[in-house]
């Protein structure tokens, strides 16, 4: 199982698929990376030698792509600017809400969470009604 930086990487899966795992890095970017660092993208990751290991880690540096720990942290940064300035998206990303217009009175369950069902307590004090 090789080891890029800081991730582990499955080794039974072809290289252009492993590099998926590293957040931030899609279908296209991994293909480019692999591009640049002079690899075939058919190789199973354990089959890597540490030259063509270390090949990747420098084309991911040299293409100043923005991974892991970098990238995750400039997402919050947005969310917390968009909710310091009280835009309408930065309440709404507060308020587990759905972001993008889409509706909210049925669906929207992903963003909102399971149902609350809000109902009506009875008084077991209170006289029923049936005489």
């Amino acid at each position: 199982m090789p080891r890029i930086l800081g991730v582990d990487i499955p080794g039974e899966k072809r290289i252009d698929i492993s590099l998926r795992y590293l957040y931030g890095i899609g279908p296209v970017n991994a293909l480019e990376i692999l591009e640049r660092a002079g690899i075939e993208s058919s190789i199973r990751a354990k089959d890597l030698s540490d030259d063509q290991v270390s090949q990747i880690v420098h084309a991911i540096q040299d293409g100043q792509y923005v991974i892991e720990g970098d990238l995750r942290r400039e997402i919050q940064m947005n969310l917390k600017r968009l909710q310091a300035t009280k835009s309408y998206r930065g309440l709404r990303h507060y308020r587990g809400l759905p972001v993008r217009g889409q509706r909210t009175s049925t669906n929207a369950r992903t963003r909102k969470g399971p149902k609350k069902t809000v109902g009506v307590q009875r008084n077991p004090n209170a006289k029923s009604g049936i005489h």
